[in-house]
């Protein structure tokens, strides 16, 4: 069997979840499927699946790209009139969306599947702030998706950590994740937490970076980061839909917690070019912000995705990664 077809399910066999729960009466009524809603019926065949975005960022994309060539429905929030129309030419249907202006109620019909991808803010969860009431009594959602942060776990001192680790932010923005993440669990909907490490993929990269010019290569002694390519944060997001277990927490990260300056020396070794110098990190030049990332230090496992989701990694390192990240950000025809 090709790799592609192990590692993404198909829409079919998320259909074939929801049907499952359609068919058994022991899921809270906010998972069921209304078997009459747009025409819908439990047959895994007629299920109109339809997924709304919260937040259209890098993850939402792409796997909005991977459902929608499958025929889903993919609605989008966004801000700006801008932005929308931006989103409405991608074949996504657009709903501004921010804490002071709510969703009509055209964004909710007919909506089976939820990702939720924007952070919460100093007063909350937004999304859930706003909308608690209209998700729950929405009876066609069958899975609900919160993006999260391996942030939550906190400084280890390299150790590692697992889905049941207790949670220990040691951030103002993690706590408002670990916050958040509380009140999603406690809302009574089909919450799927997905605790996501440093991301990259196309246009998001090591090998990027290089060719821009704004690679670094900053070394703190015993340092890692977990990170995740993005095609493999959306076999994991389909493989929950088909297989949904409401109020699982999932680490979602490849196989190597690493050094930053091992990834990007790795990275010039692929194009040939020297990597940028070593800078301690005691004397970098570096954001507040950029500073704080390595305040903690861990190294998170992902057994769960595997073991329960059947998750088989693309790109189970950052070098599978980089390597078929190559040819796309050097612009070969090849």
């Amino acid at each position: 069997m090709p790799l592609v077809s192990r590692l993404v399910p198909t829409v079919e066999t998320i259909r074939r979840g929801i049907a499952v729960i359609v068919s058994s009466n022991a899921t809270p009524r906010s998972t069921k499927v209304d078997r009459s809603a747009r025409g819908a019926s439990a047959a895994p065949g007629g299920i109109a699946l339809i997924l709304l975005c919260f937040g259209y960022g890098y993850v939402a994309r792409h796997l909005a790209s991977s459902l929608r060539a499958e025929g889903v429905e993919i609605r989008g929030t966004t801000r700006s009139a801008e932005k929308a129309r931006a989103l409405e030419a991608e074949g996504v249907r657009a709903f501004l969306f921010a804490r002071s202006r709510p969703l009509t109620p055209a964004a909710f019909s007919g909506v089976t599947h939820v990702l939720v991808s924007i952070p919460p803010d100093e007063q909350g969860d937004p999304v859930l702030d706003t909308h608690q009431e209209e998700l729950r009594r929405l009876t066609t959602l069958s899975w609900l998706g919160y993006l999260g942060t391996t942030g939550v776990y906190g400084d280890r001192g390299g150790a590692w950590v697992d889905e049941d680790t207790p949670i220990e932010p040691t951030l103002a923005r993690t706590d408002r994740r670990a916050r958040a993440e509380a009140a999603w669990l406690a809302s009574g909907l089909p919450v799927h937490l997905f605790r996501l490490a440093g991301i990259y993929g196309p246009g998001r990269n090591a090998i990027r970076q290089l060719l821009d010019g704004t690679a670094r290569r900053i070394v703190k002694p015993g340092q890692v980061f977990s990170r995740i390519h993005v095609d493999d944060i959306v076999a994991v997001l389909k493989a929950s839909m088909a297989r949904p277990h409401p109020g699982r927490i999932y680490n979602v990260c490849d196989d190597e917690p690493a050094p930053p300056q091992d990834v990007v020396a790795f990275a010039a070794e692929l194009l040939g070019v020297p990597p940028p110098p070593e800078e301690p990190f005691e004397t970098a030049d570096l954001s507040p912000m950029a500073r704080s990332f390595y305040r903690d230090n861990r190294r998170v496992r992902n057994a769960r995705i595997k073991r329960e989701l059947g998750i088989v990694l693309r790109y189970p390192t950052y070098r599978e990664g980089l390597r078929a990240l190559l040819p796309l950000e050097r612009g070969d025809r090849r």
